[in-house]
């Protein structure tokens, strides 16, 4: 999460331009038990995708996930002396319920190209580079609803639609302190063992799961509202199907 290299290009007349994914492929470093090759997919057959057949195996197959990517334990997601890993779980936990969150994201010479209609094909460190919390808040303003994602604003609404539908949620925040590290965190469908935290069964504290200073599989009521920290200066709730 460390101060990212890539402009979003905030360039309101082409914002809901149809702007390409920007895919790494998978890389056979790129497992959980390695620190290696964060920045592409994971090389791991035995990983579940979500299943899309219905509701109810959408959010069976997102607790399946979690358990697989094991967050606290797994090397892929430590933190080190450097920096923490919340892009690189988000990342990876959006891969495998088959929805587009980016890892790496178009730089602003190849984004110019991409709008004007040109082909650009993705070089890691030439025509695409990292992208971290804090950019990717801004992503999701941008670009977010092109990749089929859908602004929500309170916390109740975002754990209400994930429990209902199986779908994938988001909490996303920006850094005060420009190129300091934001964070961002899937919101999961509550089940009989995990719960988001209500007062007055309104939800104040959504069910999460996160890479960070600290990793939790599971979390809702002990990072409290983490989001209104006053070293963030926005955030944001997206949803998707």
């Amino acid at each position: 999460m460390k101060k990212h290299t890539v402009s979003t290009a905030s360039l309101s007349s082409i914002s809901n331009a149809q702007i390409k994914k920007a895919d790494l492929l998978p890389n056979p470093e790129s497992r959980l038990d390695s620190a290696e090759m964060k920045e592409t997919p994971l090389w791991d057959s035995n990983i579940p995708f979500r299943d899309l057949t219905d509701t109810v195996t959408k959010k069976e197959s997102i607790h399946q996930l979690i358990e697989k990517l094991d967050v606290e334990t797994n090397i892929r997601y430590q933190r080190t002396i450097e920096d923490t890993y919340c892009n690189v779980y988000s990342y990876d936990y959006c891969y495998f319920s088959k929805v587009y969150l980016p890892t790496v994201w178009w730089t602003e010479e190849s984004l110019e190209k991409i709008l004007k209609g040109q082909e650009v094909e993705v070089v890691f460190e030439e025509t695409v580079d990292r992208i971290y919390s804090s950019a990717i808040h801004d992503w999701f303003l941008e670009w977010g609803n092109n990749f089929g994602w859908e602004r929500m604003f309170t916390a109740e609404e975002i754990q209400n639609k994930v429990n209902a539908n199986g779908g994938i949620g988001i909490i996303c925040v920006k850094r005060r302190e420009k190129g300091l590290s934001g964070h961002i965190v899937p919101v999961i469908p509550e089940t009989d063992l995990h719960k988001a935290y209500r007062e007055n069964n309104i939800v104040l504290y959504p069910l999460q799961s996160q890479a960070g200073k600290l990793n939790y599989n599971y979390f809702s009521e002990v990072r409290k509202d983490w989001w209104n920290d006053e070293l963030y200066s926005s955030y944001v709730f997206y949803y998707h199907e």
